[in-house]
This record gives C-alpha cells, structure tokens and sequence, in this order.
C-alpha cells in the first residue's frame, strides 16, 4: 500500500475509533442520568490517562495531576445533566477540566523558577542529537512554567495538548482573537528567554529559520521547532 493509502487507513481508522467512543460517551452518560451510575466507570476507563496528562501539561508533578483528573471526573459527574450534547462529550469533559485545572493552579501554583534562572540548553555540537533534543524540551518546559497564567494556559494546550486556536479558545472561555495575542505574546517571551538555543537553531538548520512557515500548526515537526 502507498503511503498516501496508509495516511487514507490510519485517518479513517481514528475516525472509526473517536465515533465509538463518542457514542460510547453518550450511552454511558444517558444510563448515569438515568439512575445507573456505575456506568459512569465507562466514562473514566475512557478519559482517565487524557485527563491525567493534560493536568500533568500544567502542573508537572504527577501526584498532583492525578488528584486534578480525579475532581475533573468528581465535577463531570456532579454536573453530568449541563451537558446539552451540542458538542462531544469529550469536548465539555476536556473544557469543564480545564477550567477547573487553571483555577486550581491560580489557587496553588506550581513551583517554577524565574526566566534568570532557567538554566540554558547545552550546545548542540557537544552531545548526543536525541539526548539535546530532550534537554531542549525541558528547557522549554521549564521557561513555559514561569510564564503568566494567562501565557501559559493557552500554550499548554495549544502546543502540549496539541488542540487548534477554536478548541483552545473554547476550553478557556475566550475569544479567539485573545489566544491569538497570548499565543503571539507568550512565544515571543519564550525566544526571549531562549535566544541562545534560538541562535543556535538558527545557526544549525538555516532553510527552517529562513522560510518557518505556518511551523505552529504542523503538530508532526519537533517541539522545539514549533515553538521557536
């Protein structure tokens, strides 16, 4: 089969999958508001790893996040009858989970270090190229951490959680026009910081510097890349 017939099988295959389980989603819900609530078990089989990670993306600490997922599927289930399936379930799951994983983090923050104390990646030239791509992601992650709220949100789950400008816009309760601006804002605070890794970057692979493109919306190229 081509390559391009192999794309067609996968693309269709994750079409098959999400539609099952969005129906599987409806079922379960119906049967919890209809008095049966251990269908709710479904619910959580289905969503827990999702809900864990994406509270991991903001929080970085594992315990916590697991804590967050369990009050997100605390809520869902406390607030399952607001779910007027105008959207996925997944989509009203992931938004009332967001909401709740910011202002989690507005009450209790995450311990981050300051942008002068992010310690710099080391050089390129000097290791491993996977071993330097893996020390560049954490240096990213790090520099993300000590962003505002307000920056790092939407790039938690733009870049991290790979969701689009609607999605994101959506799951925040903001206009899209604002994660636009904080998308923009917050970038251009990261390469700031990281001017270092961005010159050597610039220095290593040219033709990406010279002609980026639109790299923020092509979720299979390099983090590192997509962000810088």
């Amino acid at each position: 089969m081509s390559t391009s017939g192999n794309q067609r099988a996968s693309d269709s295959q994750c079409c098959t999958s999400g539609n099952q389980r969005a129906d599987e989603d409806r079922q379960d819900a119906a049967r919890v508001l209809a008095g049966d609530t251990r269908a709710f078990e479904g619910i959580v089989h289905r969503w827990q790893s999702p809900l864990i990670n994406l509270a991991y993306r903001f929080c970085r600490n594992r315990g916590r996040a697991e804590e967050m997922a369990q009050e997100a599927f605390l809520r869902a289930f406390r607030n399952l009858a607001s779910w007027r399936q105008e959207s996925t379930f997944s989509t009203w799951l992931f938004s009332l989970a967001t909401n709740l994983y910011c202002s989690e983090l507005r009450r209790i923050p995450p311990i981050s270090l300051p942008f002068d104390e992010i310690h710099e990646p080391a050089d390129p030239r000097a290791i491993d190229g996977g071993l330097e791509e893996r020390n560049q992601s954490a240096a990213i992650h790090k520099a993300v951490e000590s962003l505002p709220a307000k920056y790092r949100e939407v790039l938690t789950l733009y870049y991290f959680h790979e969701k689009d400008v609607p999605s994101t816009a959506r799951s925040l309760g903001l206009p899209e026009g604002t994660v636009k601006a904080h998308l923009f804002r917050a970038r251009n605070l990261l390469r700031e910081k990281l001017r270092p890794l961005v010159e050597r970057r610039a220095a290593v692979e040219p033709v990406l510097t010279l002609n980026p493109g639109p790299i923020e919306d092509s979720p299979s190229l390099p983090l590192t890349t997509r962000l810088l």
